[in-house]
């Protein structure tokens, strides 16, 4: 019967040593876990990403031989009947910046 009693005792004490590393590693395991959603909230938010530029208007035409050259590649298209009358005036209107 001491053989049983030891083996008990021996059962007891492994499985309440046991029991105590598991609690005190749970235990720490949650601070840890604790602590990084308190950082995570104490955090600030990242910054929202800027809106892109808006692509730049295309320039006017600022040389008089480039007017000229669009000009004429205008009234050639007017000529071959790709564009109409008025879409004609438009564009040169706008490539002389009226």
């Amino acid at each position: 019967m001491p053989g049983l009693i030891r083996a008990a005792t021996r059962t007891a004490v492994v499985a309440g040593t046991a029991t105590a590393v598991s609690g005190r590693v749970a235990r720490r395991q949650n601070e840890k876990w604790t602590q990084q959603e308190v950082q995570q909230q104490a955090a600030p938010a990242p910054a929202p990403a800027p809106a892109p530029a808006p692509a730049p208007a295309p320039a006017p035409a600022s040389s008089a031989d480039d007017q000229i050259a669009q000009l004429k590649r205008l009234e050639e298209l007017k000529e071959a009947g790709v564009i109409t009358a008025e879409e004609y005036e438009a564009q040169r209107k706008k490539v002389l910046g009226f």
